[in-house]
């Protein structure tokens, strides 16, 4: 779901597509030497097909695990991967990454976007297509690109955004020549330029916080993709895009794309009795095998940016001593939960000792330390430091019981199984834990986002931009107060310090030394506790062409169909 990281924030997902992150690099992903024998990963794998191969027509069933409210991707509620998952096929993105993180510019809105100067500030200059058009007749314009940095700078809390990385050090964004012309000034260089202002929304969605915050609620009201969009059915679930005749680029090959939500567990099923075409089965061996016996299916297999975590929340009662999140985080035997996730799975079960890279990428260290091992000794000791003794088999301090509440979402057999390991894991140094199930359609908005809970897992599905899209994932709140995509909710200056210092880094090398420094601060204060790198496992139908697993690669939902 979330992982936020799309562009600018890391999107999450329960299981299978969650908020976005991203971790950038040119290096081929895989397993790492020495963990499982060197399993052959690939970069991607979509069965891409020329377009002459693919056939003209037919509806895309595609199943998905939540149905979500808010559509505006920009806005905290929105950051998750089924949203980014539907709305690709209608709102514009000016860059497109291959399935290696080169980005190019989108020639459907973008004829070119260049560094026009550098001293004394960072300007860009983009030239815009001038046959984009929105859904609406209005051309996409220079005026759209200033709205969205106006509402995502944060400036104005009440727009209540994901992140403002990277438009938070634009000085001014302006018209060049004409109004095809986006002239942007920055107040402080800003490595990561190509991750802003996708997915762009029309000026009206970001003129005011109220049209920001709901206009896009239970809505898509303007679109300018090769898909428009024609209609909720909240009670069969669906959401259905149909061919968008007016597109200026390649005509889409099918007729529609018609997703399908219902709980993780329930889609395999489905995909099995041949009511769905293609359903992300995430990292779950039993739904795995299925899929694979499934008559003309197959599974595609592609390592991304991607990852398992557990969120410990700085701001419950019970977690606000950093001590007490250190001692949680050595009491999680990471391999033995890697190693049952991913049985079966053919993937390897290497624990992941980086926030912002995965173990094969350009950048990676392993920044854990001792921080990263499976030490319930030491996890006692730093809770006795704490004052939590043990009384019986759970631990108190003043009266009051060790009890964590770890909050997962119904139907997700991934996230059941990994809070009955840390149950079991924690309950060996005297914490108690509860396992609370929630729907999955609340699981985000009512308890994730808010802190309603003391421990959570979920996947970040990455973005090839690791300091930008990971940046609202650790940032230190304002005032104590507006946490946004950080739902851990403890950060430092320090660990903004180091982020900054990466992003405002226009040479590569410097930009990893300074994201390692904050990944060494940020296992030291113990937000977010990597798993493992997540697989990418797509069920599909054999015949359908240009989509799966897609890894860094951005899918083009005009060229998606079937060759039979």
């Amino acid at each position: 779901m979330r992982a936020t990281r799309l562009a600018t924030a890391m999107i999450m997902a329960m299981a299978v597509a969650g908020p976005l992150a991203g971790c950038g690099g040119q290096g081929g992903p895989g397993g790492a030497p020495g963990d499982d024998g060197g399993l052959a990963v690939k970069a991607f794998d979509v069965n891409p097909q020329p377009r002459d191969r693919v056939k003209d027509g037919g509806t895309l069933r595609w199943g998905v695990n939540e149905f979500p409210a808010q559509w505006n991707r920009n806005h905290v509620d929105g950051n998750l991967a089924v949203a980014a998952m539907i709305t690709n096929a209608l709102l514009p993105s000016p860059f497109l990454s291959d399935e290696t993180a080169e980005i190019t510019p989108n020639p459907d809105y973008l004829v070119s976007a260049e560094v026009t100067r550098r001293e004394p500030k960072q300007v860009i200059t983009y030239r815009l297509n001038p046959e984009a058009k929105w859904s609406d007749g209005k051309p996409i314009t220079w005026v759209d690109y200033e709205a969205q940095w106006r509402a995502l700078n944060g400036e104005d809390p009440a727009f209540h955004i994901v992140s403002s990385t990277g438009y938070q050090d634009i000085e001014k964004v302006a018209r060049g020549r004409d109004d095809h012309e986006v002239v942007v000034t920055f107040a402080r260089p800003f490595g990561d330029w190509q991750s802003l202002f996708g997915p762009l929304l029309p000026a009206s969605a970001n003129r005011t916080p109220e049209a920001f915050n709901t206009a896009w609620l239970n809505r898509i009201p303007v679109t300018a993709g090769p898909f428009a969009f024609k209609a909720f059915d909240q009670t069969a679930k669906t959401i259905t895009l149909v061919r968008d005749e007016r597109w200026w680029g390649e005509r889409a090959k099918l007729d529609q794309i018609v997703y399908r939500a219902s709980e993780q567990d329930s889609l395999i099923g489905a995909f099995g009795n041949g009511e769905l075409d293609i359903a992300d089965i995430g990292p779950s061996a039993p739904d795995y095998a299925r899929a694979r016996s499934t008559p003309n299916s197959q599974v595609r297999q592609a390592a991304g940016p991607d990852f398992r975590h557990f969120t410990f929340n700085g701001s419950s009662d019970l977690l606000r001593d950093v001590r007490v999140r250190r001692a949680l985080q050595l009491g999680v035997n990471r391999q033995a939960i890697a190693q049952s996730d991913l049985q079966g799975l053919d993937w390897p079960t290497t624990p992941l000792n980086n926030h912002f890279f995965m173990n094969t990428q350009d950048g990676y260290q392993d920044n854990a330390g001792d921080l990263g091992a499976h030490d319930p000794a030491r996890a006692g000791k730093l809770l006795e430091e704490a004052g939590w003794k043990l009384a019986g088999a759970v631990r108190q301090k003043d009266g009051k019981p060790l009890d964590l509440r770890f909050v997962v979402p119904s139907g997700v057999q991934v996230s059941k199984s990994e809070a009955e390991l840390a149950q079991t894991m924690l309950g060996q140094i005297g914490v108690k834990v509860t396992i609370q199930a929630v729907p999955s359609a609340d699981f985000f908005t009512k308890y994730v986002i808010p802190g309603n809970f003391d421990i959570t897992a979920f996947s970040y599905i990455g973005t090839p931009f690791p300091v930008s899209s990971s940046y609202g994932i650790y940032a230190d709140s304002p005032d104590g107060k507006t946490w946004n995509a950080n739902f851990g909710r403890t950060g430092s200056k320090a660990i903004d310090d180091a982020m900054n210092k990466a992003a405002q880094s226009l040479d590569p090398a410097r930009a990893r030394e300074a994201v390692n420094e904050a990944d060494r601060l940020i296992w030291q204060e113990v937000n977010v506790l990597p798993l493992y790198q997540r697989p990418q496992n797509v069920a599909v139908r054999a015949t359908l062409a240009n989509v799966g697993a897609r890894g860094f690669y951005n899918l083009r939902y005009e060229d998606i169909g079937f060759t039979a």
